[in-house]
Order: C-alpha cells, then sequence, then structure tokens
C-alpha cells in the first residue's frame, strides 16, 4: 500500500471532517500518500481537482461541520444525469472512474457515507477498485452497526430545538408539530421525541391513528395542560395511507426528497381538536454545527480503524460500531438492508410509560 484517496458521499453529517483527518494522520503514519476525492465518487471523473491531504491541510478541521472534500447526493456515475436533444437521459460514466483511479496510483478508497454510497461502491468493488467504508448518516439506519456518527448531534441539534418550542407552545397554549428527519426509520424521532418529553411521537415504523394522537391532544386539554408538542419523522405515515409525503418529483439521479407531514398534520389536527397548531420543519439543521463530543470520539476511531483494515489486507468491508470496538463487517451483508426502530425497544417501552403516544 502506498497511496490511498478519501471521498465523502451522499447528504452531509456532522463529523465528516474528523474522519478524514482521522485517515489522514493514519495513513501518512504509514507512509502512504493521501488524496481527496471532491464530492464523492464523480470526483474522479476530472483527477484534476484531486485534493493531496497532509498534517497541514487536516489541522484543526475535527470540530468543523461540513466536509472539505464536498459532497454530492446525486453524483452516482453509474447514473450520470446529461442533458441531451430528448432531455436528461443517465449514461453510465463509471468506467472512467475506475480507469481514473489505477492511473493516478491509487491503492485504495476510503468512502465515507451512507446505504447509497456504500451501494455505488459495492459496484466499484466488482469493478476492481478495493475500498474500505465507514457508514455516515444521521438517520442511523445503516444495518451493521450500532450506531453511525453524526446521529447523536442531529439528536441534540433536534432537542435542543423542541426544548426551545415548549415554552412558546405553553405560553399560547398551542400544538407544536415538529418534523425531524428519518426517511425509512424513526431513530431521531424517537431520542430526540423522549429526551425532551414529547406528548406524541410518531416514526415510519408504527402507522398512526390520527384519532388517537388527537384524543391524546384533548387529554392533556381536559388535565388543564393546554399545549402539546408533537414530534414526527418525515417518513412517518398514517394507517390509511399508501404514500409518503414528498417535495415535488423525483430528481434524476438522486432519492426523492421527502417532506411536508407537519404541515399536513397541523392543519389536521387544528381542524380535529379546534386546538391553534403550528408546524416546523428542522431539516437541514439537523446537519449542521459541531459534532458532539461523542461523534468526535467516534469518527476518529472509524477513521483509523479504516486505515488499520486497509494495513491488514482487509477491504470490501464497513467499519462497525460493534461496542466497545470498531470491527470489520462485510459491506455486502450491510447494503439494502434497514436498521429500523425495534418496536420493543426499551426506548420505546419509556415512552409509553411515561405516557408517550405513538399513534397505535
Amino acid at each position: 500500500m502506498k497511496k490511498i484517496a478519501v471521498n465523502t458521499g451522499g447528504g452531509d453529517a456532522p463529523g465528516l471532517n474528523a474522519v478524514i483527518r482521522a485517515v489522514t494522520l493514519s495513513a501518512l503514519r504509514e507512509g502512504w500518500e493521501v488524496v481527496g476525492i471532491p464530492h464523492g465518487y464523480a470526483g474522479l471523473l476530472d483527477t484534476s481537482k484531486l485534493m493531496p491531504l497532509t498534517r497541514e491541510r487536516v489541522r484543526g478541521i475535527t470540530s468543523l461541520g461540513g466536509t472539505i472534500l464536498g459532497t454530492a447526493n446525486k453524483g452516482n456515475p453509474f447514473e450520470m444525469p446529461e442533458e441531451g436533444p430528448n432531455g436528461v437521459t443517465l449514461v453510465d460514466r463509471s468506467d472512467i472512474v475506475v480507469d481514473n483511479f489505477h492511473k493516478q496510483g491509487i491503492d485504495a478508497l476510503v468512502c465515507i457515507g451512507g446505504d447509497g454510497s456504500m451501494r455505488i461502491g459495492k459496484k466499484f468493488m466488482l469493478k476492481g477498485m478495493p475500498m474500505v467504508c465507514v457508514p455516515k448518516t444521521i438517520d442511523n439506519d445503516v444495518f451493521g452497526t450500532a450506531i453511525t456518527f453524526g446521529f447523536d448531534t442531529a439528536v441534540s441539534t433536534a432537542s435542543d430545538c423542541i426544548d426551545k418550542l415548549q415554552p412558546t407552545a405553553e405560553a399560547h397554549e398551542r400544538v407544536f408539530v415538529v418534523e425531524v428527519m428519518g426517511r425509512y426509520v424513526g431513530w431521531i424521532a424517537l431520542n430526540a421525541g423522549i429526551s425532551t418529553t414529547a406528548d406524541v411521537i410518531l416514526l415510519p415504523e408504527i402507522p398512526f391513528d390520527l384519532d388517537k394522537v388527537c384524543a391524546k391532544i384533548r387529554e392533556r386539554d381536559a388535565m388543564g395542560r393546554k399545549f402539546s408538542i408533537v414530534v414526527v419523522a418525515e417518513g412517518a405515515k398514517p394507517i390509511d395511507a399508501d404514500t409518503l409525503f414528498t417535495q415535488g418529483p423525483k430528481e434524476a439521479g438522486r432519492e426523492i426528497r421527502l417532506g411536508g407531514i407537519s404541515g399536513w398534520l397541523a392543519a389536521e389536527i387544528a381542524r380535529r381538536t379546534g386546538k391553534e397548531t403550528r408546524s416546523i420543519i428542522l431539516g437541514h439543521l439537523q446537519r449542521g454545527g459541531h459534532p458532539t463530543t461523542f461523534d468526535r470520539l467516534l469518527c476518529l476511531r472509524m477513521g483509523a480503524a479504516a486505515v488499520r483494515f486497509l494495513k491488514e489486507g482487509l477491504t470490501s468491508v464497513m467499519t462497525a460500531l460493534h461496542p466497545p470496538s470498531i470491527v470489520p463487517f462485510p459491506v455486502d451483508e450491510s447494503v439494502g438492508k434497514m436498521k429500523c426502530v425495534p418496536l420493543d425497544c426499551d426506548t420505546i417501552q419509556t415512552g409509553r410509560a411515561i405516557g408517550v403516544c405513538f399513534g397505535d
């Protein structure tokens, strides 16, 4: 091993820079050269923009949000959108990426990304690109690891926002519907909701009955608690709905964008209960800011582990937290699977014990 590359793909998450720093410093100590690939895999389509990573370049970035390499959630080289006479078509440019990878003398890639990035990575592995993945997503839905970095920071951010909404909800005797990220899983909604003692928590794993949600709000009113906090994951849906709430049509080469359930839910609650109801979407606030101490430490551990695995000759694996250790976990056994919230988990049991309504 003489030269490795590192990229960041998909939606950004707090802690990306800490992983980049750990990968760089660990590799340099092995005497390897390190280059950064800008904006995901597509950065290898133009090698003139590769970024040499040195001690100086990664100094002081551990606590910074975002990523010094840039990222993209629509840069899949296997399906690159290109404008043509008949509109936008998807073109396979993956062979160019593989060719440039080898021309640059890169021996292995450390890919920092979520399930989508690892699905693409699996295809490149089959094309002869050695790779170790570092799982990343604030949703915490990657199968095979106890937790993904960025999740702890996202929960802390969401909890802080919900804490700030409670006094104004109480002062005006309103219902606040707070929408958090969680495309297919409700980890953020569950943990932020429980930690702020929200009254209603709605998860993708539990289709909800709107009548029961409204009954909880009326129950609080009858007890003299004239305000309520509802936390809802963007991917939650009522029991009688077949589709998720989306933001516009699907764009070529990227995942469909979810969002908007909070507005619909607030309108329905107001109509059914007569309560003044407001909705708020926390959105990209959950991706921003400085990573928490927990996330910084996890990122540094995972970055160092990625280099250690490469040194040991391991590829086609991801760094997985199996407490207390970071261990290699086959990418093939992770991609395409979802780590959902277990309905019998301790946190849901805690919520039910303290009176939280999950809409079921």
